[in-house]
């Protein structure tokens, strides 16, 4: 045990720093990412039976990435990376050289990967520790972290509920201190359900903004790939290698934006206690000055496009598979996916350019309603983290669809294409809430700096889950 962190019970592990805290120690040399990287393999052997947030621990290789980090800390102390010697996990639907990249799926059980797909390669080159490749439900079709593969993903607020998904096993890695932050990927909420269920941050940036150059293929028309953290600062560090862009923080106390809240999009019903914090966040956003008008969203028209456009890739991409389902290796989940995707493309092959076509105008819909407001604010999910297999089929004394009932208000925006992300506002019956932040194009500038004026104003408090996640090392 690394003598570094022979510490009291109740004091924070540096897997649970920010990022920039981490590197300072590092370059100061008070702490090591050897040390670092031992201390997330011992916190791993340790929490990970009991939270499924590993498919595959990637031990070998992380400890050849933090001794070349702790190599180049000790030579030089310029033009090093902020990523450099950080844990990061990384969600199973990325290729990463020298893993099983199952995608979530024991049809790729043995699916040994020899090349990184291009967004793990700009983290390698930025000098990341690559901790393990997270739970993720079968092709990352699922709201919730389940496959056939083992347990399902468990919560580390309370293990008997979900995570959410499908970067499920990408949230419980970084609420419970498996690693400092996670990536994950973004095809109709599979970023923001999980930060809001987990009490982390979490950003899905613009459409293509950020490519994955020859990675795995789901959900391409709505898909991106984002971080999952504790704090924003650490998304906006990360997203920038992600992304090649720059984004510079400035505070939004000067400038009043123009926000358009919807309390409940599509008329979907609300639990009662996650509107409740969800009220009184935006009484604190009110009371720093800006603008903030309840509006009904033009949501008409998103159903018809995503829907028919990821069953008809799914079942493009992987209808063969059906052929093996009599032997029960896919998921329920999927294997009805690839059904209605046959039906789909087999019965009515106009459908897809009939989706194509509402895709477009719900788009020109959505940014035209933009021209008039900064930001959209909705809830993230309808409820909290729900019990592990038991989707709620009632909110708020109404009726729900099983599917969607829960978590109704992430995949609108993955068809606008739009940057969208989830920030911790407060507790519903001791469990976290998430509120959705969502910007036009392009403006993830805006969304962080914004989100991290709220990251201060809304304070959230995690100091009882760092403390259940805690080592007593003198034990």
């Amino acid at each position: 045990m690394p003598e570094s962190f022979d510490s009291e019970p109740d004091s924070d592990s540096p897997l649970f720093w920010p990022v920039v805290s981490l590197n300072e120690a590092y370059r100061r040399g008070n702490l090591s990412p050897v040390e670092v990287l031992e201390e997330a393999i011992v916190r791993a052997e340790a929490f990970n039976p009991s939270l499924n947030a590993y498919l595959e621990r990637l031990d070998k290789q992380a400890r050849l990435q933090a001794k070349a980090a702790e190599k180049r800390f000790r030579n030089s102390k310029k033009d090093i990376p902020l990523l450099c010697g950080v844990p990061i996990s990384i969600k199973d639907t990325f290729e990463l050289a020298g893993s099983v990249t199952t995608y979530g799926s024991v049809f790729f059980r043995e699916n040994l990967t020899k090349q990184d797909c291009g967004l793990v390669k700009r983290l390698r080159a930025a000098g990341a520790v690559f901790t393990g490749k997270t739970n993720t439900p079968e092709f990352g079709q699922s709201a919730t972290t389940e496959n056939r593969l083992g347990g399902d993903a468990r919560n580390p607020w309370d293990v008997f509920r979900t995570p959410g998904g499908s970067s499920g096993g990408a949230a419980a890695s970084v609420g419970a201190g498996l690693a400092t932050a996670a990536i994950g990927a973004d095809g109709g909420g599979s970023i923001r359900i999980p930060a809001a269920f987990t009490g982390l941050f979490g950003i899905k940036p613009t459409y293509g903004l950020c490519a994955n150059e020859n990675g795995f293929r789901a959900m391409s028309d709505f898909i991106a790939p984002g971080p999952l953290t504790r704090c924003v600062e650490d998304a906006r560090i990360i997203l920038e290698i992600l992304t090649g862009c720059r984004y510079t923080r400035q505070s939004f106390n000067q400038r009043k934006l123009r926000i358009a809240w919807s309390p409940c999009p599509e008329n979907r019903p609300v639990d009662a206690g996650v509107a409740k914090i969800l009220g009184e966040a935006l009484e604190k956003m009110s009371a720093l000055g800006h603008e903030i008008k309840e509006s009904k969203l033009p949501f008409e028209g998103w159903n018809q496009a995503f829907d028919t456009l990821v069953l008809a890739e799914e079942f493009r991409e992987r209808g063969h598979l059906l052929e093996q389902a009599s032997e029960h290796r896919l998921t329920d989940y999927e294997s009805k996916s690839l059904q209605a995707g046959k039906q789909i493309t087999e019965e009515n092959p106009e459908a897809v350019e009939n989706a194509r076509k509402a895709h477009r105008e719900y788009q020109q819909r959505l940014q035209e309603f933009f021209k008039n407001f900064d930001l959209i604010v909705t809830p993230v999910t309808a409820t909290t983290a729900f019990p592990i297999g038991q989707r709620p089929d009632m909110i708020d004394g109404q009726q729900v669809n099983w599917l969607w009932g829960a978590v109704p208000f992430t995949a609108a925006f993955n068809v606008s294409g739009n940057p969208a992300a989830s920030i911790p506002c407060g507790f519903s019956e001791e469990m976290p809430v998430g509120l959705q932040l969502v910007g036009h194009w392009n403006s993830e500038e805006m969304l962080l700096n914004f989100s991290e004026d709220l990251e201060a104003l809304f304070a959230f408090d995690d100091a009882s889950l760092r403390k259940k996640w805690t080592l007593n090392y003198k034990e």
